[in-house]
């Protein structure tokens, strides 16, 4: 569309949203009713936003996304460490949030939260301030993730499961429904129950990936030697690096568990020992 001589992004505005003047919207973005956009907020090509979304801060969302009714971007984080700082949330490309989801932004001066592409966040997810999700990622109806989470890309958190602050979950992995996880999910495994603890390898998740036959056998063993083997952590990670063939899915395992700061779910046969 040309105006004046200068050329405007197609647009679909409902006249009942408000738009920032400092806000950016790229082109073919459509704002739902009663929307909200802030002063410091990008929103790339082809986005849709539906009606009663805010977003607001610095945030910076992707093409082709979608924000569904209710949602909350960008807010201010639920700490009370914040002090007004600039902070931001950062959203990838295809992402999908639904109903009356909350992303909040980061605590401390320049510090980000941020989501990938091709994520599914179901309704009222909460994601809090100085998360960090990779791509591909599934998070179920009514999950919450506190601060400083990392989800490593194509993990699944299931429906009303809570993640504690500072917690990592690891590529690949699955975490069951209901789970309450306090400690670090290794990548390509399943935890479930409260606590969460680790019940099996995501051997359909890895398969749905693409891995081939014998990565699988190969994390087969790895996972063996972790849960099975009765080593103690540093004394696994060792054994894995002797006898496991090397290939990228086992140096992301073998790196994630060099820098566990919670430690790691136990396996359900862990606490059927210890009774």
């Amino acid at each position: 569309m040309k105006m004046d001589g200068v050329v405007v992004p197609l647009r679909k505005i409902h006249e009942t949203a408000v738009i920032y003047p400092g806000a950016r919207l790229g082109r073919d973005v459509e704002v739902g009713p009663y929307s909200v956009i802030g002063e410091n907020v990008f929103i790339g090509d082809g986005t849709k936003i539906g009606s009663h979304v805010v977003i607001e801060g610095w945030t910076t969302i992707g093409k082709d996304c979608q924000i569904h009714h209710g949602a909350c971007v960008g807010n201010a984080p639920q700490d009370l460490k914040f002090k007004g700082e600039k902070t931001f949330v950062y959203i990838g490309d295809n992402t999908i949030i639904q109903e009356f989801v909350t992303i909040n932004r980061a605590t401390g001066e320049g510090e980000e939260t941020r989501i990938g592409s091709n994520c599914l966040l179901m309704g009222t997810v909460h994601i809090a301030h100085n998360c960090v999700i990779g791509n591909n990622v599934v998070i179920s109806n009514h999950a919450g993730l506190a601060g400083h989470v990392t989800v490593e890309d194509r993990a699944i958190i299931s429906g009303l499961s809570g993640v504690h602050q500072f917690v990592k979950i690891g590529r690949n992995a699955m975490v069951g429904g209901a789970s309450k996880v306090v400690q670090d999910v290794p990548p390509f495994v399943i935890a479930d129950g409260r606590p969460a603890r680790v019940c099996g390898l995501n051997s359909v998740g890895l398969a749905r990936a693409g891995l081939s036959e014998d990565v699988r056998r190969n994390l087969k063993r790895a996972y063996r030697i972790l849960f099975r083997s009765g080593l103690k952590l540093s004394e696994a990670i060792t054994t894995m690096e002797q006898e496991l063939d090397s290939s990228e899915p086992v140096d992301h395992l073998l790196r994630f568990l060099r820098n566990v700061n919670r430690g790691i779910c136990r396996s359900r046969r862990d606490d059927d020992a210890a009774e």
